[in-house]
């Protein structure tokens, strides 16, 4: 008999499952190990220490890091996104062209014509835009 005759269905489901484990796991450790380096709120001897505990005992280190500092790892995951998107918006503003104040006149008028600004927001905008130039 060959091999792919006693490889059945079953034996392909196990093989999958444990596969998306150990990636599932792989993609724990690395998590884990960038919320270790990226917390300013640890020292450098307790990062030093749970990166030990996480490679001598991994599971329960891994496990443990995330019962004792899991609400900190989405802290750090939100400080982050904000970073960089503070980062984007200012290369954004850096390299945009910044309307004229006669551009930024002529669509004020435009929305008041249109009737989606009343003439007193017009004219606050207008004054708001000619005392910035």
């Amino acid at each position: 008999m060959t091999v792919a005759s006693e490889f059945g269905s079953g034996q392909v489901f196990w093989s999958m499952l444990w596969f998306f484990l150990f990636f599932i796991w792989i993609w724990l450790l690395i998590t884990v190990f960038s919320d270790i380096f990226r917390s300013h709120d640890i020292g450098g001897g307790a990062k030093t220490l749970w990166v030990i505990f996480v490679i001598v005992l991994p599971y329960l280190g891994v496990f443990v890091y995330l019962i004792a500092r899991g609400h900190k790892m989405s802290e750090h995951a939100v400080q982050a996104a904000q970073a960089q998107d503070a980062a984007m918006r200012d290369y954004v503003r850096s390299v945009a062209p910044a309307p004229s104040a006669a551009e930024e006149i002529a669509r004020l008028a435009d929305l008041q014509a249109k009737g989606a600004i009343t003439a007193h927001e017009f004219a606050a905008a207008k004054a708001k835009v000619l005392a910035g130039n």
